[in-house]
């Protein structure tokens, strides 16, 4: 486990908050709220069928204690969660067609967070990508003034020079590909929110283009300064600067020709990518070139955390996004 992560459970052990797990009949998730449960981190609730959630906890091993389990075949509340579906939707969802989704366990475990009775959901597993992000848009909806679902990873350098002690924040790697000016505005803005709640210390973000301060001419870096203008307007308590290159954000030297005078360069923590191209082309070198650890994309934007998984992830990856979520609602204001 990296440090970043010691980190993440020490903290989510101070507070734990409620996680429904919605794909609660496969393997992998139970064994992640077996563990969150036994490490402390969260409050665990399961959606699924509780015969079968039970023989597996059993042919592992696993103990089932403090774990709620929510039968799939017999919701509580489901009427009133259908009626509340509908009326949501306004029109684009018959009584019919909010029922038949309300009885979907992702749809059910974002109304529960929606009402209340969970403070995150942690899925993907199982759900399509498309199937989680409509659950988290249409029922816990997006914090005020940000109309953009984004995605950040967390990328762990094994060297330490670079951000805090080699973590960096990288946005967005995973969802919008070719954001606009207010998009990349949200995601500039949401990152930085995001990394006060996980690190608990203040970002400084760096806008990041192929120019530095106007050494190139172009639209796409005309795209980047408008975006820089929006975020700053939205929120002006961040510390945003750009247009900025990778090697001016990273690297006082290049930092000190570069972009004399910045408050970002040479000391960047967030780096924001102008499209999706540049952010999971660089993610994965990152990873692969530098040795990083990439821990996500991870969701933001909501009004309260969520998390997607990639249908191919470990039980560890499921218990590290739930242990995550804990931690953000925690720093959450």
């Amino acid at each position: 486990m990296s440090t970043f992560m010691d980190m993440v459970y020490e903290k989510a052990r101070k507070s734990p908050k409620r996680v429904v797990f919605p794909e609660g009949n496969d393997d992998r998730t139970i064994e992640a709220a077996v563990k969150a449960t036994s490490l402390g981190v969260a409050k665990a609730i399961l959606i699924g069928t509780p015969s079968k959630i039970n023989e597996t906890a059993a042919g592992k091993g696993f103990h089932l204690e403090g774990i709620d389990i929510i039968d799939i075949g017999n919701l509580p509340n489901l009427d009133v969660y259908i009626k509340e579906f509908f009326d949501l939707r306004k029109g684009k969802a018959t009584m019919e067609e909010a029922a038949e989704t309300m009885k979907k366990d992702v749809y059910y475990g974002a109304m529960m967070v929606r009402k209340g009775l969970a403070d995150t959901f942690v899925a993907g597993a199982v759900n399509t990508t498309a199937n989680v992000s409509r659950a988290a848009i249409y029922l816990i909806g997006m914090k005020p003034g940000i109309k953009t679902l984004s995605s950040f990873f967390v990328m762990i350098l094994p060297d330490k020079t670079f951000g805090k002690d080699g973590i960096l924040f990288y946005a967005d790697g995973g969802f919008v590909i070719d954001p606009t000016d207010e998009q990349l505005a949200d995601i500039t803005v949401t990152t930085g929110a995001t990394y006060r709640e996980l690190m608990g210390e203040e970002p400084n973000i760096a806008m990041l283009s192929f120019s530095t301060k106007g050494s190139s001419k172009h639209e796409r870096i005309d795209k980047v300064t408008r975006a820089l203008a929006l975020a700053k307007a939205k929120d002006p308590s961040l510390n945003i600067d750009g247009e900025l290159q990778a090697d001016a954000a990273l690297l006082p030297s290049v930092a000190a020709r570069k972009a004399p005078g910045s408050p970002v360069a040479g000391k960047a923590n967030v780096l924001i990518f102008p499209d999706l191209d540049s952010g999971n082309i660089a993610y994965k070198l990152t990873e692969r070139l530098a040795k990083a650890e990439a821990l996500g994309p991870i969701y933001q934007g909501t009004a309260k955390p969520c998390s997607d998984l990639s249908r191919g992830c470990k039980a560890t990856d499921i218990l590290n996004c739930a242990a995550i979520n804990v931690v953000r609602l925690q720093g959450s204001k």
